[in-house]
């Protein structure tokens, strides 16, 4: 009898190491989607500057998001309802870090700097994500901290164009309000309810984010008028608002509850060198060795720096 117990309990926890390194692998690959997806939406932003205002392409992009969710969210938002409402501060300040203000501040940032910049910038957003998991109570080695210094070396050194005279550009310091407010987001998704479906979480936070960006978008129309539909705009606004946002944030948030904000910032490491890469090819934007060097200096201090 005791040998069957022992079989059994080895058994299930063999079948539990099995469950939970699928869960891992399937947490990675999701987060990688949204980190190829979403390089490719600041090379959109990027393309966008200048013919359609900031608050204005935000607006739409998740107006867009919000129908493209719909046929497959709305129904569980509306059966869970009462467990909307029952936390509806909680997804109120989502939306609004992960929704209104990280995509305008990447538009923003998108007037006055590199889509390449933007994506090597937006890297050092594990760091800020590892910071809150310390405040959290999660403790730090050494190679940990050593790791979180040198990224953070390596986006001063980025942004000050190779030296460290702080000479910081406007789109630079855009993107990073912009890594500042996605990293609060993310680490806000771990304490998600659980009950709480991701659809239905999803369409909601969408709503409300657009619901928050509306007075801006009427100051915007009012101020600045509105902007041209084209097959170059209209493309990259169905881009952003289908691929970037209703695909990437759902497998990025379905990462993180799988695999948490940490270890999914793990593969958000390699989103510079996919920016880069689709800003050479789409934009003509080159890529220098300074750039390459700041790139390795971020990529290897956050990859240091997100180990247990």
């Amino acid at each position: 009898m005791a040998v069957m117990d022992r079989v059994r309990t080895v058994a299930q926890q063999t079948s539990g190491s099995r469950a939970a390194k699928g869960s891992t692998g399937l947490g990675l690959l999701l987060a990688l989607v949204a980190t190829v997806v979403w390089s490719g939406s600041f090379v959109a932003t990027r393309g966008m500057a200048g013919s359609v205002p900031p608050v204005q392409a935000v607006f739409w992009r998740w107006i867009i998001a919000a129908l493209a969710v719909a046929p497959f969210a709305a129904r569980q938002a509306w059966q869970q309802r009462a467990l909307i409402r029952r936390h509806l501060g909680f997804i109120a300040l989502a939306s609004l870090f992960g929704v209104a203000l990280y995509n305008t501040l990447v538009h923003q940032a998108g007037l006055t700097t590199s889509a390449s910049n933007m994506g090597m910038i937006m890297a050092a957003s594990p760091v800020v994500m590892a910071l809150y998991a310390r405040l959290g109570g999660e403790r730090f080695g050494v190679r940990r901290t050593f790791g979180l210094l040198l990224a953070a070396f390596g986006v001063l050194l980025l942004v000050g164009d190779g030296s460290l005279g702080f000479d910081f550009g406007a789109g630079d310091l855009w993107m990073f309000a912009a890594a500042l407010s996605f990293a609060t987001y993310s680490a806000l998704l771990w304490r998600k309810p659980a009950e709480l479906g991701g659809p239905a979480f999803l369409i909601t936070t969408f709503v409300l984010g657009a619901v928050m960006l509306a007075p801006a978008y009427a100051v915007s129309v009012t101020v600045q008028g509105g902007f041209e539909v084209t097959a170059g705009t209209g493309g990259m606004l169905l881009y952003v608002g289908v691929m970037s946002s209703a695909v990437a944030f759902f497998a990025w948030n379905k990462a993180v509850s799988l695999i948490g904000a940490a270890r999914a910032g793990v593969v958000y490491y390699l989103q510079p060198v996919c920016v880069a890469g689709l800003g050479l090819l789409l934009l003509g934007e080159r890529t220098g060795p300074a750039e390459l060097l700041c790139t390795a200096l971020i990529l290897g201090g956050v990859s240091l720096g997100a180990r247990r």
